[in-house]
Parts: structure tokens; sequence; C-alpha cells
């Protein structure tokens, strides 16, 4: 049996300091084959001394996002797990 579950990765501008290539965001979306979702957000900011390399700014942002949904993930795992067994659980990374 394959399961397959889907994250959509979006990035949008936050303010200002997005449009001048500062600031960039993203927001990760899991959706699991039951259609349950959990979301993750990053966010990146050049130092104004640094070029501008837009490509790096939606890397960080991204890696961020997916980190954040990973720990909601792990978080939402312990309770499901803590609910069966009726005791607190805590799983590491």
């Amino acid at each position: 049996m394959t399961h397959t579950w889907k994250i959509a990765l979006q990035f949008f501008d936050a303010d200002d300091l997005v449009r001048e290539g500062r600031r960039t965001s993203a927001h990760a979306v899991l959706t699991t084959a039951e259609g349950a979702t959990l979301e993750g957000h990053g966010h990146a900011r050049r130092n104004p001394q640094d070029p501008s390399v837009p490509e790096i700014g939606l890397e960080l942002a991204a890696s961020r996002a997916l980190r954040d949904l990973a720990d909601r993930l792990l978080a939402a795992t312990s309770e499901d797990i803590a609910a069966i067994e009726h005791h607190p659980v805590h799983l590491h990374a």
C-alpha cells in the first residue's frame, strides 16, 4: 500500500522589503491522503550590503518553512500517540 502526501510551498510579499529583494516569506502546507492539513512558515532577510540573489532567499525561507512544518508534524504525532497511550509522549527529531 502506498500513501501520498503533498507539500505545497508558496512564497509571498510581506512588505516593502520584499520588493527590494531583501525579505522573502514562505508558507508550507502539508496535505495528507485523507485531506488533513498542517502548515509551516519561514522567512529570510538579506543584509542590505549583500548582493541580491533571490534564489537564496527562496531557499532559506523554504527550508525554514519546511523545518517549522516538520516540528509541527512531530508535535502532532506526539499528541496522537499520547492520546492512545494515555500519558505524555515526547518524540525527538
